[in-house]
Formats: structure tokens, sequence, C-alpha cells
């Protein structure tokens, strides 16, 4: 069955986690740093099941690129999109459009987007002024788990990586169920 939903996944305290990070004194690029357990599995899993997949993270490119590089993970990637290339940080639209451009969607499209991340102010904010579906995942003591106010309310809380398998098949399943109703409704006219 075709995926309705597509992803798009934050690596900071979401994939990666952060408190290991070792960075380069001159460049400040991330050289290494080991992922949140279950990350990888959920990606792989992720993949194999058919999903695509877009990382939109706040941070130096070629740091992600070590990063998941180094723990066999930027493959699954389907498209990768950097505030340093953006010009811009969360929750800025002008990253999430760009992510939707990479995944050859629109605006129109942001209804069967699952946005996760770690950072309600950046990533849970941005996900819901673009319609999105936001999926906090409280892994992370190093930022806040309460809402500031209801732009950051995400729609889903998740408290381990591989709890996000089950969730967006949960919603593309319901998606694909509305999307097939409507085709039946739209065929007896």
């Amino acid at each position: 069955m075709e995926k309705k939903i597509v992803i798009f996944i934050d690596s900071g305290d979401t994939i990666v986690d952060e408190s290991t990070e070792v960075y380069d004194e001159d460049s400040k690029l991330v050289l290494k740093a080991d992922l949140i357990p279950g990350a990888k599995e959920m990606l792989i899993t992720l993949k194999e099941k058919g999903y695509t997949i877009i990382m939109v993270a706040d941070g130096y490119r070629q740091s992600f690129i070590n990063v998941h590089t180094l723990h066999e993970v930027y493959d699954y990637y389907d498209g990768c999109i950097y505030s340093e290339d953006i010009g811009v940080c969360k929750p800025d639209p002008k990253m999430f459009e760009s992510a939707l451009e990479v995944a050859g969607l629109t605006k129109y499209d942001c209804y069967r987007v699952v946005m996760v991340g770690n950072n309600l102010s950046r990533d849970i904010k941005g996900a819901n002024e673009m319609n999105m579906i936001s999926v906090h995942l409280d892994w992370t003591p190093r930022y806040p788990k309460r809402p500031s106010d209801e732009s950051e309310m995400p729609d889903y809380i998740i408290h381990k990586p591989m709890e996000l398998v089950g969730l967006v098949e949960k919603i593309n399943d319901t998606l694909a169920a509305e999307f097939n109703q409507k085709s039946k409704i739209n065929n007896i006219r």
C-alpha cells in the first residue's frame, strides 16, 4: 500500500544524543556523537515500511553528515534541510517549505506530513503553524516538556524513538481510510 504520510524529523535529541556531541574547536562542527537508543532501528523500520523521511534540522550541514554517516543512517533520508543552507532556523516556515519542496509536496499536502522533534518552540510550533501533524519526542531533559502556549501544543507525544513507528502506521492507516472513503463518494457522483 502506498504511504500517504511523509515524515519530517529533527536530528538533535530526536535522532542524535546532543549530550554526547564532540566538537572540532576550530570549525565548531560536530565530529561525532551517539544516537538515542532506538533511533537507528526506528529509521530502518520506517524506511523498510516505505515511508519518505526528510531531515529538517538547525545547524551545520557537515555536522549532520559527520554524525549520521558515522552511524550509517544518512542514506535513510530522502532529503535533508539544514538551517545553514536555508539561512533561517525553525520555526521559520522557510525550513518547512523547503522540506515540502524536497519531498515533492506543496502546502496543500501539509495535512499528511508528520513533523517529529524534541523542541516545542521550534519543531512543534513550526509544524503547527504549517498545519502539519506534530509529534513531540520528549526524550531529552535539556528542553522544556510543557508548551509555553497553544502554538507549542503537540498533536502527539512519544517517549522513545521506536514509538514513532506504531504511531505513524496508525496515522497513515487513518488517512488512507479517509482518502479511500472520499474516493468512493466521488465515484458515486
